[in-house]
């Protein structure tokens, strides 16, 4: 009798994917999965492009400073910074003060290390549905920013597969007060685990 095959891990996403315009980047995000090393993974399916110096919204929109410095480094890190004085939110870089929010996940492992992390959720459409609950239900704080998406090593992003939807749906951004009007918001029509319709 044979011995079956092990099945191959999902290989991370190439830095060549992340290294264009994020308004490219941001759509092509959608199902892509979301792995830490500990097992937990969710699949994205709600992001925001931020666009530098184009984008009156974006972090680096008026250059580099301490707080935006991975954000100009090379394409395919994260970029996780602390808002509301609570909570953290990460980010795939795109290139020089570009980078995409990931803002939902569908949970698809590990969802026991996730309700430990975020023990207030109610259900699993709770636990990563919203940029901040993400984060949680993740682990990912400061401790991440900086880290290399490409290199499979604590998180990385994976193409299981699933192709982006072909028509997502396409929205202005989320809790902004300047560049109110950009449709850069996408999401994945009738997924019960965006953030916001």
């Amino acid at each position: 009798m044979a011995t079956p095959r092990k099945q191959a891990l999902p290989r991370p996403i190439d830095r060549s994917f992340y290294a264009r315009d994020p308004l490219r980047v941001a759509p092509q995000l959608l199902n892509k999965v979301l792995m830490c090393r500990d097992g937990r993974a969710g699949r994205i399916v709600e992001v925001e492009a931020y666009r530098g110096a184009d984008d009156p919204a974006a972090h680096s929109y008026r250059g580099k400073t301490a707080r935006t410095e991975v954000m100009f480094g090379p394409p395919g890190h994260m970029y996780v910074y602390f808002t509301y004085g609570m909570h953290w939110c990460c980010n795939a870089v795109c290139g020089p003060g570009n980078a995409v929010l990931i803002r939902a996940l569908q949970p698809i492992a590990g969802l026991e290390r996730m309700y430990a992390a975020r023990p207030l959720a109610k259900n699993d459409r709770q636990l990563c549905n919203g940029p901040a609950c993400l984060t949680q239900a993740m682990s990912i704080t400061k401790l991440q920013n900086g880290i290399d998406l490409t290199q499979g090593e604590s998180y990385t992003i994976v193409d299981d597969g699933t192709p982006p939807p072909r028509r997502p749906v396409r929205t202005t951004r989320i809790g902004l007060t300047k560049a109110v009007d950009y449709p850069w918001r996408w999401y994945v029509a009738e997924n019960a685990y965006v953030s916001k319709k």
